[in-house]
């Protein structure tokens, strides 16, 4: 890590008295007195941590330079990859020219780059936490503001609810929320066919089978989950909560709408039909927090449902409206329905329990937050959506580049404790100075702020 540097007056072959001007980011060399100029200030300490993450995670070995000023860049501020020659010149590092980002997206897909990516990014997370015995699938759309589509981007279910054409982009993670793949499919694709290509590349690649999947209720089709068992997978899904009252029968005739506060219930079912029908295990819980949310939920729901029977609101989809020709009412058998079910959450498995407890079963779905939280970052802080490219080749490569400022990202965070955005915006401000006295250069390290020592400090001891 970048030591904090000696200030003007400890330059021994100076003489008294000598000062720098507060250096400016950009524009001509300053003139310092004593003889001395200000060449050029730069953003060193931020990219040294930058760099060195790049490294310690491996990814160098791709040794393709303007692919690495690629993915920094986007951590540092997201833009476009023209726009990215000015940014790494802001932060006062070489930078390859334009035609030669442009070339190195084309290497990008030609060499495999996000394969390597892949297999680096397993490899890291086995060194810090263990071979990765379980792993967490979503999937998000990212949109493109025209009107017009082709083969990849297609409107569909859009997470944004958004009518533009999209693209989806599926993410595997480990219970860390550390990337291991990523994969993008086309906008109108359904989200439960997009799982089983992700885990048989993932097994392709890296020959691993005995994993545990951790996946959405919108992964969950008896098709997809006979696929998985088929490749050596054992998963946790969220379960709808459609078929409860008959898995809980006995339960229901015997107490009621009583729980207790994270009681946990047990029960299987026939799932598929024909040949494909197989027995499930399901594990369902029950939550006072979770019941008071769903209570809240039912009773807007059900207000919407009566201002618009009453004709205080204009007529449209309400989940508890009943229209009978011209009438319209309550629908109460749907709301006692919804109000039996109100604090239950269901997960369905194919891990027998005396390997995985239902407590155990829970717990590791739960675990889903760190795969939105890595979306969040991908969407907020690393602005993956693709405005600027339209073939398929450039959003794919625009992809791993994002997939590699994600594992950077991810990584320095749980090094820090600290947001990938206040580290950039920290250490983006402690700029060295090159200056020149007499013929000579020399680069000062600049005299770090206490947020940026800390920073620092943080990350040589996660080191």
């Amino acid at each position: 890590m970048p030591r904090v540097a000696a200030s003007v007056d400890d330059v021994a072959d100076w003489t008294a008295p000598r000062s720098l001007p507060v250096p400016a980011p950009t524009g001509r060399p300053r003139v310092v007195r004593g003889g001395g100029r200000l060449v050029s200030t730069s953003s060193l300490v931020l990219w040294d941590v930058l760099r060195s993450a790049y490294t310690h995670l491996g990814f160098d070995a791709l040794g393709d330079e303007a692919f690495t000023a690629m993915v920094l860049a986007r951590i540092i501020e997201p833009t476009s990859k023209a726009d990215t020659v000015r940014v790494l010149e802001e932060v006062g590092v070489p930078c390859p020219s334009l035609r030669s980002l442009f070339r190195s997206l084309a290497r990008c897909q030609e060499g495999d780059y996000r394969g390597q990516l892949a297999t680096a990014a397993l490899a890291h997370s086995a060194r810090t936490t263990g071979r990765p015995a379980l792993v967490l699938y979503d999937v998000t759309t990212l949109h493109f503001e025209n009107k017009d589509e082709d083969d990849l981007r297609k409107v569909g279910m859009s997470k944004e609810h958004r009518i533009d054409p999209q693209v989806q982009v599926g993410l595997l993670v480990d219970p860390g929320g550390f990337p291991l793949e990523v994969h993008l499919f086309e906008g109108n694709k359904a989200e439960t066919t997009t799982i089983v290509p992700v885990l048989e590349q993932f097994q392709k690649r890296h020959g691993i089978t005995d994993m545990v999947v951790v996946a959405d209720a919108g992964m969950l089709s008896a098709a997809n989950l006979n696929a998985l068992e088929d490749a050596g997978f054992s998963f946790i899904v969220g379960s709808r909560l459609t078929k409860a009252p008959y898995d809980l029968a006995e339960h229901f005739q015997r107490h009621g709408n009583y729980f207790e506060d994270r009681q946990i219930l047990e029960s299987t079912r026939s799932m598929g039909t024909g040949k494909a029908e197989r027995e499930r295990r399901i594990v369902y819980q029950w939550s006072f927090k979770r019941q008071k949310r769903d209570d809240r939920n039912i009773n807007l729901m059900i207000d919407k449902a009566e201002r618009i029977a009453a004709g205080k609101a204009p007529l449209k989809k309400a989940r508890f409206l009943k229209v009978t020709g011209a009438a319209k009412e309550l629908d109460q058998a749907t709301v006692d329905r919804a109000r039996q079910l109100s604090g239950l959450k269901g997960y369905v498995t194919n891990l027998e329990a005396t390997k995985m407890p239902g407590v155990a079963v829970i717990n590791a779905y739960h675990d889903l937050w760190q795969v939105e939280a890595s979306f969040r970052m991908t969407k907020s802080d690393l602005k993956a959506r693709p405005v600027f490219h339209r073939e398929r080749d450039a959003i794919e490569s625009h992809l791993t580049i994002v997939f590699a400022a994600l594992a950077i990202s991810r990584h320095l965070q749980d090094l820090t404790g600290m947001s990938i955005k206040k580290i950039v915006r920290t250490l983006r401000t402690a700029r060295s100075a090159t200056i020149e006295v007499d013929g000579h250069r020399m680069t000062l390290d600049p005299e770090l702020s206490t947020p940026a020592q800390e920073i620092l400090n943080r990350l040589e001891n996660g080191h």
